[in-house]
């Protein structure tokens, strides 16, 4: 998947276009879905939804990034990272489109159509920083993720105020609730124009490339199923949240719109994490006592809503941040314990798919332990639970080493540092025998033109 039409982009401006159209690809990771809560019970009184199926399309997405997750990383070996990237940001634009058509049959397929992009989007994002931007990877994945927060607090933020508009205009053609989802359609548009040039610039993979090895034995490594599992449990008590923060303040006294204004805090204070974490995150090699770091803050801010729920923002506030700050350090994991583009992805793929399963069963879980229990407790104490196994896991997820694959089908793990020693003398002798080629060829031309 290199690059050849390096000339119709300056060598300066290049990387500079690169991570403008990276960032807002990643502004479509998230504002899509998120402008659907603050809105959700308007489209239900619309639509005549029940509890359940309103509730499905917040499951519905996550379900899209679990089974599209894997198939992401082979139709990039195909067809290359750029179209694909193209290809999601086309179905992300594609599913608002058809989600704000007014109907619940195009309510839920678009929702479907959006989760699908997203989910190749998630996943190729990290594996063209290991390639484009090798050593940049953990500043660049924190300020995407950022990107990804303040895309998600503007299209939450602005939907009612798009629906009042709507209504204040007149404007009738479809629902005033569609109208408010369409609006977000600006998103995948800009960014779509934005990476245009990358798809002129853009080389074929190779015929060997479409027929890699598809890292199959990363499903069989302790190391990727470390990372896995790290973003995986982020995710669970996430969207646990997401789900049910509203309800929990509200049984503890607090109004409807104090309720919804720390749920706009939850989502704004996930993307927080980048802008501390960014000079941080390059001066240390070794990533286990920030992602430890991460858990322990959980813990605390769940242990504050169980015991003084009257300080909520506060403990919002602290939830959020060790959730976007874990939710950055497992994508940069991906690209810290690979050591190619290809892998990575495959990593990738295989970290969203059952992080994301998972997640969509953690609303599921904690909901179901509420109406059993008939309290907020025991479900709380579960999330607490699974912040201890989040904490133990971020000591092994967190290590610089490298995952290699052997000949013999085994992979292990090299420190960081002696995997860049080695990649360097790699391409170091790459080049070598490239100019040997040079001379060999030119010598044969010489000795065949005196023949």
């Amino acid at each position: 998947m290199s690059h050849k039409n390096n000339k119709t982009v300056p060598k300066v401006a290049r990387p500079a276009l690169v991570i403008l159209g990276i960032l807002l690809i990643a502004s479509n990771l998230r504002a899509p879905l998120t402008g659907l809560g603050p809105i959700l019970d308007f489209i239900s009184h619309d639509l005549g939804l029940s509890a359940t199926q309103a509730g499905m399309l917040t499951t519905l997405p996550l379900l899209a990034f679990a089974l599209f997750s894997p198939v992401s990383s082979g139709l990039a070996r195909k067809i290359g990272l750029e179209p694909s990237l193209m290809i999601a940001l086309v179905l992300v634009g594609a599913g608002v489109l058809i989600r704000s058509g007014g109907s619940t049959l195009m309510l839920f397929l678009g929702t479907c159509i959006i989760g699908v992009g997203i989910a190749i989007g998630n996943v190729l994002l990290p594996s063209l920083l290991k390639r484009d931007f090798p050593k940049q990877v953990t500043t660049l994945t924190a300020v995407y993720v950022l990107i990804m927060g303040i895309g998600s607090t503007l299209s939450s933020s602005t939907a009612i105020p798009m629906m009042k508009l709507a209504g204040s205009m007149g404007f009738n053609a479809i629902p005033h609730w569609a109208f408010a989802l369409a609006t977000v359609l600006i998103f995948p548009v800009i960014s779509i124009i934005v990476w245009l040039p990358q798809l002129a610039g853009h080389t074929r993979p190779s015929a060997d490339t479409a027929d890699i090895d598809s890292h199959s034995y990363l499903w069989r490594s302790a190391a990727a199923w470390q990372v896995t599992i790290f973003l995986g449990l982020n995710s669970f008590i996430m969207y646990i949240f997401i789900s049910w923060l509203p309800s929990i303040l509200i049984d503890n006294g607090y109004t409807e719109n104090q309720a919804g204004y720390l749920h706009g805090v939850l989502q704004l204070s996930t993307a927080v994490p980048a802008l501390v974490l960014i000079p941080l995150m390059a001066k240390m090699k070794d990533k286990r006592a920030m992602s430890f770091a991460m858990a322990i803050l959980a813990f605390i801010g769940i242990l504050g809503l169980l015991m003084m729920p009257e300080h909520a923002l506060i403990w919002v506030i602290c939830f959020g941040f060790s959730c976007g700050g874990g939710f950055i350090l497992g994508l940069s994991f991906v690209g810290i314990r690979t050591h190619d583009a290809h892998q990575a992805a495959a990593l990738s793929g295989m970290a969203q798919c059952m992080g994301y399963l998972l997640a969509a069963t953690g609303p599921i879980i904690f909901g179901s332990l509420h109406e059993s229990t008939h309290s907020w407790e025991v479900p709380l104490y579960m999330t607490l639970a699974v912040c201890v196994v989040w904490g133990f896991l971020a000591l092994f997820a967190g290590r610089s080493h490298v995952i290699v694959r052997t000949q013999s089908g085994k992979d292990i793990v090299i420190d960081a540092p002696v995997h860049e020693t080695l990649q360097d003398e790699l391409k170091r002798l790459k080049k070598e025998l490239a100019l040997m080629t040079e001379e060999r060829n030119e010598l044969k031309k010489a000795f065949n033109a005196k023949l």
